[in-house]
């Protein structure tokens, strides 16, 4: 057997050389170190245990190995023993098989127990492993990532696997709810006109933290930071997820699409004080996690029982590591960074003004060219839309959402707020360095009611997750138009198919980054459901049956989302000045009569005029949230021309969205528009 060599302290992980491969592992309290390799994905016990000798295999906080004649597709593991003293933070357990933080795979899924990382005792044959994988094994074709678009994005948000598990997609197993069967479904995108997907967590997550028979099937739980869920590849392989993932995300950018990741690095899959030994927690507890004055207590920010240390410097690295290697390895575009706002707070647990990880993110080369978007809250108190510490961070806008939301529902004293929502929310990014597309404006998400769930219910009906209703959110902003749940009711259906359509409307046409959540653009229902993290079944699948029974609705966002992009006041990042007396900016605002919006509490009422630098193609939009019928009076336009109406949500099918270019030609100079409705018109000159 090939004796084993000193090795090196960088890179972190495993390393494929020419003559072998180097392993570096991060633990500065560790009192000794065993490298485990095995034969096979799945074998019981390691073919070798290499124990590490502290004088040649050690520099400082970093213990290394050079193991020859061994390269890509090894699978391997940690030993690590050191104080086990959960008084003073330490929670080392030489009894568990740990996986490499820097694991660009994950192997042995197949017999590994959560529960058997959490008890006492050796679980070596039912522990996770790693992979080493040689990134440059694998031919990109010249793709790169993706460089901005100069108009705006439209931000499709998805689950990876439901897209395409469902048997309506047509898909059969291995190939439905993979990486590749997303590839499959890239025209359905293409014909939505989505420009970036954004995918709910990719990187390999903990499955078996929900009580059986559920799982987690959202996937914010992360194992490893560097590796792709391999339940998402048609591929079993150790290796499989690797390649696949790389398949779709180049699949993706030859059909124009961006591809983002939403990620995790606010807690891991370890949880609280009970929770496993998975990774971090027995390598150096301390620095990975922000504990409590009583360092055997973790501070938890996040409702998941711990809260990363993000800001300390080991931890600050790892995270960077982990982004660049998405961006240059895997060649990803962008991420969404869940409860960012527990990102910002140092290890006393205070935001902090200036966090050191997001000063570094932004200051990255590797990721210059990168989208970064951030949830600017954490589960406790901290809610930081519009004042997240960072230039470049956009942002997910709830506000945007409760304001249209309260406003469609026809609430009180909205109309204010709406006029800031509408036009980018400058209230909110105000900064030298902020533009419209900062706001990542949507109305639903994963997270919540889907849309079609938002029209027809009041209340959450979470039974059948196992918190007997307690968990989700009780504030959903929601209405159920008369009978809570579906409803055979023509004036119902009617209603709420008006509702939806007047939230996608309003979603497109203001300013800022508009997102979609998956599904609703053919009204899919979650039952009620505005929590189902852990139903990995139809309530989360896309029935692709929806697609035909939901055409018209389909049919209204595809000519919506092209209308909106057809727009060029819409694609430019500046922000929209308002004509006053003295100067033409470019929105003007109204209410049923021109230049008289009705900003009194009771208003229900909201009308504007996007008018492009160029004085040609006005577009003149009215919403009545009101339960009566109004009548709104259109502007003054240039001799010759006249008005159009392109978009009616109080319209029957097919009349409620005309196609590109057409349109029913407006006489008078009023048009009626329907009770809890929306009706947009645009100027068509002599010379179009």
């Amino acid at each position: 057997m090939t004796p084993i060599l000193r090795g090196e302290a960088a890179p972190l992980g495993a390393t494929c050389r020419p003559d072998g491969t180097n392993f570096s592992l991060y633990s500065p309290h560790a009192l000794s170190v065993d490298l485990l390799l095995y034969d096979s994905d799945e074998a019981p016990q390691p073919a070798r245990q290499l124990t590490l000798d502290p004088e040649t295999h050690r520099t400082g906080a970093y213990w290394h190995v050079l193991v020859p004649e061994i390269g890509h597709g090894q699978v391997y593991a940690w030993r690590v023993r050191g104080p086990n003293q959960p008084d003073q933070g330490w929670r080392f357990d030489g009894d568990k098989v740990l996986l490499d933080p820097y694991a660009r795979s994950v192997a042995n899924l197949a017999n590994y127990d959560r529960q058997a990382a959490r008890a006492r005792g050796d679980n070596g044959p039912r522990a996770l492993r790693s992979v080493v994988v040689d990134p440059a094994r694998y031919d990109w074709e010249g793709d790169r990532p993706l460089v901005r678009p100069d108009g705006r994005e439209f931000i499709y948000e998805m689950h990876l696997a439901g897209f395409t598990r469902s048997p309506s997609s047509g898909l059969s197993r291995p190939v439905a709810g993979t990486y590749a069967g997303l590839i499959e479904k890239i025209p359905y995108l293409q014909e939505l006109g989505v420009t970036a997907v954004e995918l709910l967590p990719v990187q390999q997550f903990e499955w078996q933290d929900a009580p059986a028979p559920l799982q987690n099937y959202w996937g914010y739980s992360t194992l490893a930071y560097f590796a792709p869920h391999r339940q998402y590849s048609s591929d079993p392989s150790p290796l499989g997820a690797v390649n696949e993932f790389r398949d779709m995300v180049k699949a993706l950018h030859r059909a124009g699409i961006r591809v983002y990741l939403d990620v995790v690095y606010n807690h891991t899959a370890e949880g609280g004080a009970d929770g496993p030994v998975i990774s971090w927690r027995g390598l150096d507890n301390p620095t990975y996690y922000l504990l409590q004055d009583d360092p055997s207590h973790y501070a938890d920010f996040t409702g998941c029982g711990n809260t990363v240390n993000a800001n300390h410097p080991v931890t600050r690295r790892f995270i960077l590591d982990s982004l660049r290697y998405w961006v240059q390895e895997m060649h990803v575009d962008g991420f969404r960074f869940d409860l960012a706002g527990a990102m910002t707070r140092a290890e006393d647990g205070l935001p902090l003004d200036q966090p050191a990880l997001f000063e570094a993110m932004e200051a990255d080369p590797v990721l210059a060219g990168t989208r970064l978007i951030a949830e600017a809250w954490d589960a406790v108190s901290l809610f930081q839309v519009g004042c997240f510490p960072g230039r470049r961070m956009a942002q997910w806008n709830s506000l945007f959402r409760d304001t249209a939301r309260r406003f469609f529902r026809g609430d009180e004293g909205v109309i204010e707020e709406l006029m800031a929502r509408i036009v980018g929310s400058p209230d909110l990014y105000s900064g030298d360095d902020m533009r419209p597309s900062h706001s990542i404006n949507y109305v639903t998400c994963h997270d919540g009611f889907s849309l079609a769930d938002l029209v027809s219910y009041e209340q959450k009906h979470n039974l059948v997750n196992g918190e007997e209703n307690r968990d989700g959110s009780d504030n959903n902003l929601s209405a159920n138009h008369g009978v809570e749940g579906p409803s055979d009711d023509p004036q119902v259906v009617s209603l709420r198919n008006r509702q939806i359509r007047n939230f996608l409307s309003l979603l497109f046409l203001s300013h800022g980054t508009p997102m979609l959540v998956m599904g609703d653009e053919v009204r899919h229902t979650r039952k009620g459901n505005n929590n189902p993290w852990n139903q990995n079944n139809e309530l989360n699948w896309l029935d692709w049956d929806q697609v035909a029974a939901n055409k018209d609705l389909l049919r209204f966002t595809r000519q919506l989302a092209a209308f909106a992009g057809s727009l060029p006041i819409l694609q430019e990042d500046v922000f929209w000045s308002a004509t006053s007396p003295e100067h033409r900016g470019d929105i003007t605002w109204h209410g049923v009569k021109v230049n008289h919006p009705d900003w009194t509490p009771s208003s229900h009422e909201l009308a504007f005029t996007l008018t492009h630098r160029s004085g040609r193609g006005a577009v003149h939009v009215m919403m009545n949230a009101g339960r009566e019928d109004r009548e709104f009076q259109l502007p003054p336009i240039p001799v010759g021309s006249h008005w159009v109406k392109v978009l009616d949500t109080g319209a029957q099918a097919p009349d409620d969205v005309a196609p590109a270019g057409q349109g029913a030609a407006l006489t008078g100079d009023k048009i009626p528009v329907l009770n809890r409705s929306l009706v947009v018109a645009r100027v068509e000159d002599p010379k179009s």
